[in-house]
């Protein structure tokens, strides 16, 4: 009897678990279990939202022999290894600044943090303007000094380096999170740290540096996982230097120029919505899936191994 009242109480125990945990449990299954399934099972279809014909791994071999695919994970490499460390090094420069700033800190705050507020086609617009070497002011002063800039956004080798400034130009936001995380790091530490005779350099790497390391860890994971999606302003600013106004019904190639914009996700919109490839999309899909999760765990255990060394 007691046994029998004792599984009727864990049983009603589990019931009110699971009733509280429904509402994610709910959004996990329709918002990601059933879409990556989903995903899954039209990878192995040839599928244009018309038809739908099984393919069996010609969609998966296709991978590795498209050019457009390979250039895309290349340009989207290239920025994860260098736009999202110069962005955490930038901000966390900015943000240092800022604590040492006696008068005018909150200005300079606004001040930097305003870029970010700026919707990402408008910003993005303005930029490519500003930088153009025909109309633009920045590349006609600087020409007036005697210093020649490039044609950031049509000269292919200068392209990805052009949306890196543009990133770094709108830095807000890792600004004010690692602002938040060094205004948090006890001032007592800094005192103790200069009466035994420390350096500014020995208190950044002893006491910041590991004060600050899940605040870092967040927006070097976070900074990955954005690139990796990286789509809304490479699109724009090759279409603005282009002088085209994206309009419903085009189908203009992504990339320009000569494929040094073309992202992932660019060609993965590409091939699904331009040209209507949703098997091969899905493939791509899956691939950019995975890939953020590697990316995401070796830079979890390296953060953890950083710390466990300090």
């Amino acid at each position: 009897m007691a046994l029998a009242a004792l599984n009727h109480s864990r049983g009603r125990h589990r019931l009110r678990v699971l009733a509280f945990m429904s509402p994610w449990l709910i959004g996990f299954a329709f918002f990601f279990a059933y879409p990556l399934a989903a995903t899954v099972y039209f990878s192995f279809y040839r599928y244009n939202l018309f038809q739908l014909r099984p393919v069996g791994l010609t969609n998966y071999r296709f991978l590795f022999k498209d050019p457009y695919a390979w250039k895309a994970i290349k340009n989207t490499l290239w920025l994860v290894v260098v736009m999202v460390p110069l962005r955490v090094l930038f901000g966390l420069g900015l943000a240092q600044l800022l604590t040492r700033v006696r008068r005018g800190g909150n200005l300079l705050r606004s001040i930097f943090y305003l870029p970010f507020l700026i919707p990402p086609v408008a910003a993005t617009v303005a930029f490519v303007f500003v930088v153009n070497p025909g109309t633009g002011p920045v590349n006609g002063i600087a020409a007036k000094v005697g210093i020649h800039l490039p044609d950031w956004f049509n000269d292919p080798a200068w392209t990805k380096p052009g949306l890196t400034l543009l990133a770094l130009w709108g830095i807000g936001d890792v600004m004010i999170i690692l602002l938040a995380a060094l205004l948090d790091v006890p001032k007592t530490l800094y005192e103790a740290a200069a009466i035994d005779g420390a350096n500014a350099w020995q208190q950044f790497r002893r006491i910041t540096l590991p004060t600050i390391s899940p605040v870092l860890m967040f927006s070097v994971v976070t900074g990955v996982i954005q690139t990796l999606q990286y789509f809304t302003q490479a699109m724009v600013a090759a279409n603005a230097s282009q002088g085209n106004a994206d309009q419903a019904g085009t189908t203009t190639a992504p990339g320009y120029p000569d494929g040094a914009s073309l992202t992932f996700p660019q060609d993965l919109y590409n091939e699904g919505f331009q040209q209507f490839n949703m098997g091969y999309a899905c493939v791509l899909a899956l691939m950019l899936f995975a890939v953020a999760m590697v990316f995401t765990l070796i830079l979890l255990r390296r953060f953890h191994a950083f710390a466990d060394d300090d």
